[in-house]
């Protein structure tokens, strides 16, 4: 099953990255001043942020969102076939990507920059969980039927894209910076308007009230998983398993408490607490949420 998966700097990627594309990124991307990017761990919310942003350079207005694939929207930066269509992009126009990178692979020109990052967290219990799930899905990985299986690769950080602990204490190393906004995928769920104006303050955008009340009826769960162009019914079969369903699941938090034994539960725990110990706590109030 390997042959599923680039390897690079002893991190396993999906096939869609290259060790091209991913040196390229790393070594030779210019991130520019104005630039805006969504970065997230796999699973923890990335498509709902991406669909929100989108919508609020739309003020609301659906028309885009349900015309254009959310990966021509918000293009991935480590993925070399959608490199272009940001590097493409018109020199009057901001530009906004994605990127699942750790913060060592990241271009190293955005440390040299004032582009705005919005880094996207979530529970990591229900990450492995909606991970466990992607696997049967998304036919580039290696399919994972086992739950233990998957628990014990995620804690290892033997998953696309490495470790959930080191890719969250890397980034949360600039929380502190301003063109750096930190949200939840839990503290979305509980206040979706007070985040949309975070997001809005940060960016320096300004909406009327019935555009942010379009903007979260239009991002909300149910109207996503209908709209093909977010929700990956349109990606080829070769690709995507259609017959287990959509990328778009439940859109929920605590799933995790259907799937970790007791014991599981208090292992990971015990992983967590050893491996985040140096953070603030309150960084992590995902129960509270």
């Amino acid at each position: 099953m390997s042959s599923k998966y680039t390897h690079f700097e002893g991190i396993k990627f999906p096939s869609t990255c290259s060790t091209k594309s991913l040196k390229f990124c790393r070594d030779e991307f210019v991130v520019k001043n104005d630039d805006v990017i969504v970065v997230t761990y796999p699973k923890s919310g990335t498509h709902w942020v991406i669909e929100t942003l989108s919508l609020i350079q739309c003020k609301g207005d659906s028309t885009w969102v349900q015309s254009t694939p959310i990966w021509e929207r918000l293009p991935w930066i480590e993925i070399e076939a959608f490199q272009h269509l940001i590097c493409t992009k018109e020199e009057n126009q901001t530009r906004f990507y994605t990127s699942h990178l750790p913060i060592q692979l990241f271009p190293k020109s955005y440390f040299h920059s004032k582009a705005k990052i919005i880094y996207v967290m979530r529970n990591p219990r229900d990450v492995v969980v909606s991970l466990y799930h992607f696997t049967k899905v998304f036919k580039l990985l290696e399919r994972i039927d086992n739950f233990s299986e998957m628990l014990e690769m995620f804690s290892q950080g033997n998953v696309p894209y490495g470790s959930w602990f080191d890719h969250v204490c890397g980034w949360l190393s600039l929380r502190e910076n301003d063109n750096f906004l930190i949200l939840t995928y839990e503290e979305l769920l509980h206040d979706m308007r007070r985040n949309v104006d975070k997001i809005c303050h940060f960016l320096g955008t300004k909406l009327k009230e019935e555009e942010i009340n379009l903007v979260i009826k239009n991002a909300s769960f149910s109207v996503m998983k209908d709209n093909k162009m977010s929700n990956h019914s349109i990606i080829p079969d070769y690709w995507m398993d259609h017959s287990q369903g959509n990328i778009m699941r439940k859109g929920i938090a605590g799933d995790w408490k259907n799937y970790f034994t007791v014991a599981q539960s208090e292992a990971f725990d015990h992983l967590f607490q050893d491996r985040m110990s140096k953070l603030d706590p309150n960084l992590f109030l995902w129960d509270q949420c």
